[in-house]
């Protein structure tokens, strides 16, 4: 059996000041884009040699050009066989609940609105988003583990650590 390589990346949610929206990027702008025309939260691959915090307070800092001050792992999840090229990915999850700046309006990978969290599910989201976006959202939520295989863009399972009784 082959070793379990993933792709390390981060993916934050970045709360509006009254905690009302939360800045999703509309993947709009690169057609090549495994993403596009989905909305997403902010993030992308951890660099080499780069922590895990650093590696999501760059990203929020090059695609909304905020700088977070209070953010929060909220958990992990494990995407196996990911997107066009079918890639593993090991996600880390943040909440971004306080940031200093004034967010852009748009960046290279599409267009950053606020979005009213109740609204988020409307959207085209991939389709294991609307399994975890509550755990990211839910402030009394326990820190999760979600194992989610996908084929291609079509989520396959869904299953989450519920730890040891």
């Amino acid at each position: 059996m082959p070793k379990y390589m993933p792709v390390l990346g981060t993916l934050g949610y970045v709360l509006s000041k009254d905690g009302q929206k939360v800045l999703m990027i509309h993947r709009n702008k690169n057609l090549d884009d495994d993403h596009i025309g989905k909305y997403n939260g902010l993030g992308g691959k951890v660099d080499r040699n780069e922590d895990i915090a650093s590696s999501m307070a760059r990203e929020i800092k090059e695609e909304a050009g905020i700088l977070p001050t209070k953010m929060r792992l909220k958990g992990t999840i494990n995407w196996t066989g990911f997107g066009k090229n079918g890639e593993d990915w090991l996600g880390f999850i943040f909440l971004i609940e306080e940031y200093s700046g004034t967010p852009l309006d748009t960046c290279p990978e599409g267009d950053l609105e606020w979005i009213d969290i109740d609204k988020i599910y409307d959207l085209p989201l991939w389709e294991g988003d609307k399994h975890f976006l509550p755990k990211v959202f839910d402030k009394k939520s326990e820190p999760f583990h979600i194992f989610m295989p996908y084929k291609g863009e079509k989520m396959l399972s869904y299953s989450t650590y519920k730890g040891i009784p």
